[in-house]
């Protein structure tokens, strides 16, 4: 069905090269990463297909899509017989589908990176199996064990369930000792396994996106420097605010991460950095990642078409940093007033000198703390794109 080559690959497999002009790639997913994967990988001249229960989601509307749910066997069998390879846009796969979908479709990236990183346990133990840190944690599995945990880590700590759980959710912060039993009490009805993890007084929180391809090939891009407010990401930094040293380390932490776990495409590296400047990697995310939107004006490459190049064999992209950047989401709280100024004249970018790239992610409903776009803001300085934040207005109350 498509134009594929092969070559030798790191450990002497034959490796499958998915060229551009007659290869499908099928999406598991169909929000906005999968759309911006479309747009980039629409660009190079590939194809998509997305399967996804929502009709009019995001990536459907720049694709073909099978509107079904994900753990619709018949509809994943349709997917795989539309496309030459098969990626996904999120994490929390069905697991039998994925299953599925390995045996009667290419999908490189295969189902025991998302087994290893939908359980934090799991996660925790291949990081370290690297020979990389992550903030000292215990597995709870009663009252007695979290009190017991509690009492080695000490407090402040963070109880938090094995799986699911994003933005913040699932997760309860003990800050007195006399909290623990509670907390686990909350979390333990939810029926998770639940782990306890030492809460790392940390100067801030970066990202490295690595990219490992079929081939072995891996590169990595600069560090973010990322903001959360109330648990979302508000804004990424890049140059990452920490010195050299630490963002080169951590560009190694990240690398070895995925050599060791054999990802394929693209990983996502959160890591705390702490006070004496040591480096703990918080999670992992195997895909795209909000806080990589910055490469789509500010690298050689941005993250997305780095994904397909990475997927499909070809060589991995240039990851230079073209420009500073600061990357800022829109939530649906923001999403009027930032799509009004597009009819105007910024006068506040003019002044600053910064340039402001606005994505918009097409979901139907804008709703409170729901990420329904983000803006780029190239500049000269990054203090300039958090100044130009600040000047709009649209992102009251934020503490940058």
């Amino acid at each position: 069905m498509s134009h594929t080559g092969v070559q030798s690959g790191s450990a002497g497999q034959l490796q499958r090269v998915l060229l551009p002009g007659k290869t499908t790639i099928g999406i598991l997913g169909g929000g906005q990463l999968g759309r911006m994967l479309t747009l980039a990988g629409t660009a190079m001249g590939y194809r998509f297909v997305t399967l996804d229960p929502a009709a009019d989601a995001p990536c459907g509307q720049v694709a073909r899509q099978i509107e079904a749910g994900y753990d619709d066997e018949t509809a994943a069998l349709e997917l795989a017989r539309q496309c030459d390879v098969i990626t996904y846009e999120f994490e929390n796969v069905d697991a039998d589908v994925a299953s599925l979908l390995e045996r009667e479709s290419y999908v490189p990236q295969g189902s025991a990176l998302l087994y290893t990183t939908q359980h934090r346990l799991r996660e925790k133990r291949a990081i370290e199996a690297a020979g990389v840190r992550v903030a000292p944690y215990r597995e709870i599995t009663s009252k007695d064990t979290m009190q017991a945990a509690v009492s080695e880590l000490g407090v402040p700590c963070v109880l938090k369930t094995v799986t699911g759980g994003y933005d913040g959710k699932g997760q309860r912060v003990i800050r007195e000792a006399n909290q623990a039993v509670a907390a686990y009490a909350e979390l333990a009805a939810t029926g998770a396994e639940l782990v306890l993890e030492q809460f790392i007084k940390f100067e801030c929180e970066i990202s490295v996106v690595v990219a490992r391809s079929t081939n072995g090939e891996i590169k990595t891009f600069p560090p973010a420097e990322n903001i959360h407010v109330n648990n979302i990401l508000h804004t990424s930094i890049v140059p990452a605010r920490v010195p050299t040293g630490i963002q080169i380390e951590a560009q190694k932490l990240a690398a070895a991460v995925a050599q060791s776990i054999q990802a394929v495409g693209l990983l996502a590296v959160e890591l705390f950095v702490a006070a004496d400047g040591r480096l703990y990697v918080n999670e992992l995310a195997p895909r795209p990642h909000n806080s990589g939107h910055y490469t789509m004006e500010a690298c050689a490459t941005s993250q997305f078409e780095q994904h397909i190049r990475a997927i499909c064999g070809l060589p991995l992209g240039d990851t230079s940093l073209l420009s500073p950047v600061v990357m800022v989401n829109v939530l649906g709280e923001h999403l009027e007033g930032i799509i009004a100024r597009t009819g105007q004249a910024d006068a506040e970018a003019l002044e600053l000198g910064v340039i402001p790239k606005l994505h918009i992610y097409g979901k139907t409903e804008a709703k409170t703390g729901r990420k329904m776009g983000h803006v780029n803001l190239l500049c000269q300085d990054v203090e300039e794109g958090l100044q130009w934040i600040e000047q709009t207005n649209l992102w009251r109350n934020k503490n940058l």
